[in-house]
């Protein structure tokens, strides 16, 4: 099938490693120009220096804090200024803190809000011009399962990823007149480093070894097998493709089945 990709320009979030660094070298793997940011900037250099050996694209690798609106600021016109112009979005943050409720105080949800729902909200507003200016564009919201049945212990994401999604929708609506589709993927149990960090911890209290809890993780979905990164970056790269003009407005979970749900 032939996505459509080809020269068009890509800006992902939180691409240094896991599900962001997937979807950036999915995209590039097509023939996409891709801006990656992330906090780290040792391993946000090796990111880009591996997604360029791989796909021999142009890779902007630019520090950058999602949960600071200026940084956001920055980041999208430097995009736009190295590649002249902008095609599709990406937004990727990792999750917040796990705990109950009463584990948290105002700081923590500040902080939440700010890296889960408003760096979103600010990477769009951002990105509206140049993905008007270039007669369309795609927005692709990374989120959480959390979205279809919320997590228990993970009090922060269910509430701020939640958000997400009704910004989205809301947001489809908005901009459908202008080519713009917007949609939002609902990683299930993905094998990264914040799952593995986690589960470690779970593991420890439960007195198990990593191995044997995600085993048993594993066992709980119907395909028997824990997500992989690419896995959601293969639902990522169609919906940025020509094919998926028509689907706007949707949350999909990559999930192996293992959400109860019905919708």
């Amino acid at each position: 099938m032939e996505l459509g990709l080809k020269g068009k320009v890509a800006l992902v979030g939180g691409a240094s490693r896991g599900i962001g660094r997937a979807v950036a070298l999915g995209l590039a793997r097509e023939g996409c120009r891709v801006a990656i940011c992330a906090r780290d900037e040792a391993r946000l250099a090796q990111a880009a220096d591996e997604i360029r050996s791989a796909s021999g694209v142009e890779v902007l690798a630019f520090r950058c804090d999602m949960s600071l609106e200026e940084e956001i600021r920055r980041f999208v016109a430097a995009t736009v200024e190295a590649f002249g112009r902008l095609d599709i979005v990406v937004n990727n943050a990792g999750g917040p803190p796990a705990g109950a409720f009463e584990a948290h105080d105002e700081a923590a949800w500040q902080q939440a809000l700010s890296q889960n729902l408003l760096s979103v909200v600010r990477t769009v507003r951002e990105a509206l011009p140049h993905l008007r200016a270039a007669g369309g564009g795609r927005i692709i919201n990374i989120t959480s399962v959390a979205v279809k049945e919320p997590i228990p212990g993970l009090v922060l994401s269910n509430a701020a990823r939640l958000g997400v999604v009704g910004l989205a929708k809301t947001l489809s609506r908005e901009l459908g007149p202008n080519g713009i589709t917007v949609n939002t993927i609902a990683p299930g149990l993905t094998l990264t480093d914040r799952m593995r960090e986690l589960y470690g911890g779970r593991a420890q209290v439960a007195g198990q070894s990593l191995e044997a809890l995600l085993a048993a993780e594993a066992e709980r979905i119907p395909l028997r097998r824990l997500a992989e990164a690419e896995d959601i970056a293969a639902l990522a790269v169609f919906l940025a493709s020509e094919p998926a003009r028509h689907i706007t407005g949707t949350t999909i979970q990559v999930d192996g089945g293992s959400t109860s749900a019905a919708m």
